[in-house]
């Protein structure tokens, strides 16, 4: 469905990121990524898929360096169609305590990054008149939790964002959407599940059931895989028409 097209996912050689990249492979789609870890296995993943891959390693609290990347891709396969914007980090702190440092860090990361990779896409994707921005909130773009002040900040700056973009390209071929993930065990979620068994003497196994039972009813963590299909969906003929939605997979984690 997607052959042809090229997808830049941020934050995608692991986890939520990685898992959306891979499905838009699946589809066809050149993949160019971003993030740090082990950036030649994301690749190789990538790549047994038969598609192209690329990467660049932009920090993405930095403008000057998301513009590079941005340009980057699109001397390599010519422009981006397909943005995600998931590049995201997490402080738990009460706000009296939130390390001013931490709260920069996380807006800039998770919320103006988001803008700076979407104002230099959209350019290419309103000529062409076709383009997908995909911006992965979370259930915290939706509702709030203590002590995470920043991070449900920035994902409620990323909901708005959304809205947005859709509204100003609502006549167009480009759409943007976003994806409000519930707890996805990725390495983000699995150091809140280290710090709660170790603060509660919990095994590793009981603290993730202490975790999904405080706010998700299904008892079960969202995948990648999951995440990826949808992504999938807002890329398809079906999703012409879906436009600015926060879309949650969340176990019904809002529906409460």
């Amino acid at each position: 469905m997607l052959k042809g097209k090229t997808a830049l996912v941020t934050g995608s050689t692991s986890g939520i990121g990685l898992g959306i990249a891979t499905a838009l492979a699946q589809q066809g789609a050149n993949i160019v990524l971003n993030g740090f870890g082990d950036t030649d296995g994301a690749q190789a993943a990538i790549r047994s898929l038969g598609v192209k891959v690329a990467y660049h390693g932009a920090d993405m609290s930095h403008a000057s360096e998301i513009e590079a990347m941005m340009k980057f891709a699109a001397d390599t396969f010519g422009r981006v169609d397909i943005l995600v914007n998931n590049a995201g980090i997490q402080h738990v702190a009460p706000i009296q305590d939130f390390p001013v440092d931490k709260w920069d860090a996380i807006i800039a990361i998770n919320l103006s990054s988001a803008f700076h990779a979407t104002r230099m896409a959209l350019p290419a994707m309103q000529a062409a008149n076709w383009g997908r921005i995909i911006n992965v909130a979370s259930t915290h773009g939706l509702v709030g939790s203590a002590e995470k002040s920043a991070y449900v900040a920035s994902k409620h700056g990323v909901v708005g964002l959304t809205k947005v973009t859709a509204l100003e390209n609502a006549t167009s071929g480009v759409t943007c959407n976003a994806i409000c993930p519930g707890w996805v065990l990725t390495p983000l979620v699995q150091k809140q599940v280290d710090a709660k068994a170790l603060a509660l003497g919990l095994s590793n196994e009981d603290a993730k059931k202490q975790l999904l039972q405080e706010k998700e009813p299904s008892m079960q963590f969202t995948t990648p895989e999951e995440l990826g299909a949808l992504a999938v969906f807002f890329c398809s003929p079906a999703a012409n028409n879906v436009r600015g939605v926060a879309w949650n997979m969340d176990g019904g984690w809002t529906a409460q």
